[in-house]
């Protein structure tokens, strides 16, 4: 019963156009649109290097950790510098900053960095960011060059090696820096936040398909239904077959995004190749379960169940990022557990986890989240087709 059912199930949606057209045709739309409108957008944008300026005093020649950080991200050797650095006297800041030459100086304080602009922008933000980060880098090697002495006394050496201490220091702030310097610049893309959220759409979209199965199933929602509902047959089976196929037809529909944005858009989706797939085949899962939801717990028409549906999906895809890219920091910063539940939110969440972050945690967080939401709706969903009895048919 379950292999044929799901070959009957598997026809008919093949057979439904307006599935087909949303599940299949849909997102590449989309996805060309996508590309038509922001493919030049991070060319015009591209940063530019930025002009600073630094006051060379006792106090900056002294801190060590800006002192080569400074340099690192100024080597005119480094392809991927970010300042273009002038080490001046304070007058000499001023001067420049108010011929708008620099946007910006930084004078070192007993360690403490102070910085000057004359106006707001982004040059201004990534400038004070980097100070922040130099400034933390800074404090952690100090507390270690402090342990690591204090160990040397308490183990009775008062003979201290400050030379080997003084270079191993030299070297952490090597090392902290270029990290920061090879943060994929291809990564950080304004066009691959559109496509992560496309995914996120198409994921969700399949609960249309989920839905419809579920539909077929109803005594109240169609002739089908009637008919399974005086059966013997198990409704459970016919049901799990139903939605089996309705996966399978979902996945088939990314696997054909996912070629289309590779092949034809060449869109780049990193070395994480496979679990991009997994988070793909894991939101679909989600999407599925979301369909099953709407299809079993609103007691409406086929037309409203379907508006429904594609409301909460686009309302979760705006709140996540595809609307306007700062969206998802607003709901971040001020409704965190608003993206919490949002799955279109936990797959874009996945997506930018592989790029940004050096370990996985956030990754799998995403994936348990959705596992959780998307089991959650199923069992919700099974409980009240269970409680469903109709005194006619």
């Amino acid at each position: 019963m379950f292999i044929h059912n799901f070959k009957y199930a598997l026809k008919t949606l093949f057979k439904n156009k307006m599935l087909i057209f949303w599940t299949f045709a849909f997102p590449i739309i989309l996805g060309t649109l996508f590309n038509m409108a922001f493919s030049n957008i991070e060319n015009s944008e591209k940063l530019d290097i930025i002009n600073i300026a630094i006051i060379d005093d006792a106090d900056f020649q002294n801190n060590e950790v800006f002192r080569i950080s400074f340099k690192e991200l100024s080597d005119e050797k480094n392809e991927n510098r970010l300042f273009s650095t002038r080490y001046t006297t304070e007058d000499e800041a001023k001067a420049l900053l108010d011929k708008g030459e620099i946007v910006g100086y930084i004078k070192i304080n007993s360690d403490k960095p102070t910085l000057f602009f004359a106006t707001s922008g982004i040059d201004e933000t990534i400038f004070k960011y980097i100070t922040e980060e130099i400034t933390q880098t800074g404090d952690i090697i100090k507390k270690l060059s402090e342990k690591e002495i204090q160990k040397e006394i308490e183990a009775g050496n008062y003979n201290i090696d400050y030379e080997s201490i003084r270079s191993n220091i030299s070297k952490l702030v090597k090392e902290a820096t270029v990290k920061f310097e090879n943060i994929p610049n291809e990564n950080l893309s304004y066009t691959m936040i559109e496509f992560y959220t496309l995914i996120a759409m198409t994921c969700l979209y399949g609960g249309l398909l989920s839905m419809t199965s579920i539909n077929q199933a109803l005594a109240n929602m169609s002739d089908k239904g009637k008919r399974i509902a005086a059966s013997p047959a198990k409704k459970r089976t016919i049901i799990l077959s139903s939605l089996f196929a309705s996966y399978i037809v979902q996945l088939i529909g990314l696997a054909i995004l996912f070629a289309y944005t590779l092949l034809a858009l060449k869109v780049d989706y990193g070395d994480n190749t496979a679990l991009i797939i997994l988070l793909a085949m894991i939101g679909s899962f989600a999407g599925l379960s979301l369909g099953t939801f709407v299809g079993t717990m609103f007691k409406v028409n086929e037309n409203t169940k379907t508006g429904i549906l594609i409301a909460l999906t686009m309302l979760w895809c705006y709140l996540s990022g595809m609307m306007g890219i700062t969206m998802k920091y607003i709901v971040d910063k001020n409704i965190p557990v608003l993206n919490k539940i949002n799955p279109a939110g936990m797959i874009t969440d996945g997506f930018y986890s592989l790029y940004y972050y050096d370990t996985s945690y956030r990754y799998w967080f995403n994936i348990v989240s959705l596992l959780i939401f998307a089991v959650t709706l199923i069992a919700i969903s099974f409980c009240s087709l269970r409680r469903q009895k109709y005194d006619s048919i």
